[in-house]
């Protein structure tokens, strides 16, 4: 299987607007909106790199920066950052742009991990990636950084939660 590069399948600058019906009673974006957002985005990162079909196997590193409003414009951008065997990390950043000034404030950033599937629903191998500028470089090399500490954490015996 050939390694791909990583803008086959980036998504630069998809864009949406935030509606009334999207806020919570503060006023401001629901962050499981964005997260909503940011997962179908990413599905289609996986299966672009992929060519099949792909499954959120988790999201993590998820950092709500700035709030966003009512009227803003929303920029969400997402590539593969790194591909194992069968899974995948993706990156996500989104942005709201001041439509007066053009000035892009970063607002969330979360890493995504997919896992492509066959017919039968069952994990299938995907092509490696192939890095070319030196942020893809960076990337690639702390996803394997952040895939070792999940695994890591997945061994991580973690108490039930109790509201006693």
């Amino acid at each position: 299987m050939e390694a791909k590069k990583v803008i086959h399948s980036a998504i630069e600058d998809h864009t949406t607007t935030v509606f009334p019906n999207d806020l919570n009673n503060y006023g401001t974006l629901f962050g499981g909106k964005v997260l909503e957002i940011g997962d179908r985005l990413a599905a289609i990162v996986a299966k672009r790199h992929s060519g099949s079909s792909c499954v959120t196997l988790g999201i993590d590193s998820v950092r709500f920066l700035a709030p966003a409003h009512q009227g803003d414009v929303l920029i969400f951008q997402a590539s593969v950052n790194r591909a194992w065997n069968s899974s995948m990390e993706i990156g996500l950043k989104v942005y709201k742009e001041d439509l007066k000034t053009l000035r892009r404030i970063h607002i969330v950033s979360a890493y995504f991990t997919f896992v492509a599937i066959n017919e039968a629903g069952e994990p299938t191998q995907v092509p490696l990636l192939l890095p070319e500028t030196e942020a893809e470089k960076r990337r690639y090399q702390e996803a394997d950084i952040r895939k070792h500490l999940r695994m890591k954490n997945m061994h991580t015996r973690i108490p039930p939660f109790s509201i006693r």
